[in-house]
């Protein structure tokens, strides 16, 4: 019975990752697609430094959300692959340090690197240059995850410690 309830907490708990980071990207859609984007969504990447299986809630967000992209043939697998592979690599790196603003940092450079992907999508199927189109989605990247890694730095021991009492 146990084990029940320990599953389907894990369940509702990567839902509500995956709904939030959803919502806030479809709430936003304006802004959260397209070769000028800033996709606030992705302050929730940080969530992955709480409990790693929130790595599989923005993964799924990800994937729900993107479908809505107008670049969703290529943008759902390859922007879902991408997430994951940037979310277990950085959560790895983050592993290695103590220092919460150094595991905050890694994970935004990830991100604003990694955005040759969606970079790449928009050029290909939107028929613009991909350099300046990389140039303004990492700039995009760059202020969500600034954004997100600014919260973040202020809920996160508050966070990591709530989570570890309720584990």
């Amino acid at each position: 019975m146990r084990e029940t309830r320990s599953t389907t907490k894990m369940l509702v708990e990567i839902g509500l990752i995956a709904g939030m980071y959803t919502a806030v990207t479809l709430l936003l859609a304006p802004f959260s697609f397209g070769p000028v984007q800033i996709r606030l969504s992705e302050l929730f990447n940080y969530t992955a430094l709480i409990k790693r299986r929130y790595i599989y809630g923005v993964t799924l967000g990800v994937l729900i959300a993107n479908m809505a992209s107008p670049t969703w043939l290529l943008d759902v697998p390859i922007g879902t692959i991408g997430t994951f592979v940037c979310l277990i690599v950085a959560r790895w790196l983050a592993d290695k340090t103590q220092k919460t603003w150094l595991k905050l940092t890694i994970f935004g450079a990830i991100f604003v690197v990694s955005m040759f992907t969606v970079a790449g999508q928009i050029a290909l199927m939107g028929h613009v240059p991909f350099w300046p189109t990389y140039l303004t989605v990492a700039i995009g990247e760059a202020i969500s995850m600034a954004i997100g890694g600014v919260l973040m730095a202020a809920l996160l021991p508050r966070l990591t410690a709530l989570a570890k009492a309720k584990s």
